[in-house]
């Protein structure tokens, strides 16, 4: 008996203790995509370990734990099905495929950003050959007093 047969006989368990007429099904394709908030700072078992053990038990915690520690919590872990392959039950239902939505890089704030822009226009007049910082040109004139003397 394969792993994911496994894991398909121990889905299909749970899902006969549930009623499932009139729930829609969704279809979710998470290869290749960030896993919530990473499963960072593991001390028994790294990512790569766990993927290989198994992969489904990632992404049930990832998901978990980015929903609020409610009494809803418990009833939409047991709705969760996920499947390691392209392979599940569900054929013969409807399913609606999920696209997600591309990731927002987050706005820097706005004190940062105005440093990012003072560097970046420092750089750029660095390259043209001119300081126009307040030590560049007190340099300068230094430089140029020398000449002149």
């Amino acid at each position: 008996m394969s792993i994911n047969s496994f894991f398909m006989q121990r889905a299909l368990a749970g899902l006969r203790r549930i009623n499932l007429e009139g729930l829609r099904w969704r279809v979710f394709d998470a290869k290749g995509q960030v896993l919530g908030r990473y499963v960072g700072h593991l001390k028994e078992r790294s990512l790569k370990d766990q993927m290989a053990k198994d992969p489904t038990e990632v992404i049930r915690k990832a998901v978990m734990r980015m929903l609020p520690r409610n009494k809803l919590r418990d009833d939409r872990d047991r709705k969760l099905r996920i499947f390691a392959g392209g392979e599940h039950p569900f054929s013969d239902r409807p399913l609606e495929p999920y696209v997600m939505p591309p990731r927002q890089v987050r706005e820097l704030r706005p004190r940062v950003r105005r440093a990012m822009i003072r560097a970046e226009k420092k750089a750029e007049l660095q390259k043209q050959g001119g300081m126009d910082t307040r030590k560049g040109r007190k340099k300068e004139e230094e430089k140029a007093e020398l000449i002149e003397a």
